[in-house]
């Protein structure tokens, strides 16, 4: 028998949901990653800033909705990482903060 997988995203607080963040952000991680490896040295500050963000163990996540962005932060960041969001990316303006969070793993990331 086979079974199909909802295209219906979990609750936020059930343990699919939580493992469903969990996967979107090691994918964005490598993601990340990989964008490093062929990085040359010429990379945009604000994808500098969100890879930063992120290899701190960053979990916020953007919604995006008709070109509008939300940031949501379902789970708690590391220290450094929450330091680092309120203390680099805040500060900045709002056209720079939003180009950092487009950056970011959306909620819709697989």
């Amino acid at each position: 028998m086979m079974t199909s997988r909802s295209n219906v995203p979990p609750e936020s607080g059930t343990d699919d949901a939580r493992t469903d963040r969990k996967r979107a952000l090691e994918n964005a991680r490598r993601n990340v990653s990989s964008t490093l490896d062929r990085d040359s040295g010429t990379e945009i500050p604000s994808l500098k800033l969100a890879k930063e963000y992120l290899s701190l163990g960053g979990h916020r996540r953007p919604m995006i909705d008709d070109n509008i962005t939300d940031v949501r932060q379902w789970d708690e960041d590391p220290p450094e990482a929450e330091r680092f969001w309120k203390e680099r990316v805040e500060t900045l303006s709002k056209d720079k903060r939003k180009q950092v969070e487009d950056f970011l793993p959306t909620i819709n990331t697989p």
